[in-house]
């Protein structure tokens, strides 16, 4: 692989790139999203699940692909406060430098791409652990299931002819919303259930600052 540790600079060097997808609490079209390039808004209460399957990727020597990845989450801005507090469970399957390694890249503590787009927004990382991920990219059938703690499912692709965009993969990276069955979380500091609710299909690629 190329693009490493550059001699001396003490930065880490890593890609990740792949299928993406998510759900939240709100109707379809998440507010959130930017539709026809007009920009989305914040709503005051999020609840959500997000799912990185890393098809290609390294953090300096240690090879990434293959690991998925989901965070759960929430922001409530009832007090003027949209900072969010999140959750990460990386692949049981995965090595401990392989866990290490994508939970620093995702909570964007490893700069990047993550660090650009949305880490900014987090406060608070509730836990970051090993957990048994199965994820399905399968358009308009989408789902994310962490053991024990998440269960999500997409019913079918929400039907719309503008361009959809969502600032976590990237508003590069254009993707389609869906209509999910259900969206239900159940973890430390978090418990939450919602159907009919949306979610967001797209790819990302993330790089960090030696990599862009």
């Amino acid at each position: 692989m190329s693009g490493r540790r550059g001699q001396g600079s003490g930065v880490s060097s890593w890609h990740i790139a792949g299928p993406y997808f998510e759900s939240c609490n709100c109707d379809p079209i998440c507010p959130c999203r930017s539709v026809d390039s007009r920009p989305g808004s914040a709503i005051e209460l999020c609840q959500f699940a997000l799912a990185w399957t890393v098809r290609q990727g390294h953090f300096d020597e240690t090879d990434l692909a293959g690991v998925q990845a989901v965070m759960v989450g929430y922001w409530d801005a009832s007090g003027l406060d949209w900072s969010w507090t999140v959750g990460v469970f990386v692949d049981d399957t995965a090595s401990d430098d392989q866990r290490r390694a994508l939970g620093g890249i995702l909570t964007g503590r490893h700069g990047g791409t993550p660090g650009r787009q949305y880490a900014p927004a987090i406060a608070t990382v509730a836990f970051e652990e090993p957990a048994g991920i199965v994820l399905d990219h399968t358009p308009g059938a989408q789902s994310i299931r962490v053991r024990g703690h998440v269960d999500a499912q997409a019913r079918q692709r929400y039907e719309s002819d503008a361009r959809i965009s969502c600032g976590i993969p990237g508003h590069d990276r254009p993707g389609y919303e869906v209509v999910m069955e259900g969206l239900n979380v159940h973890t430390t500091g978090m418990e939450f259930s919602y159907q009919g609710n949306c979610g967001f299909a797209s790819t990302y690629d993330y790089r960090s600052d030696a990599e862009s």
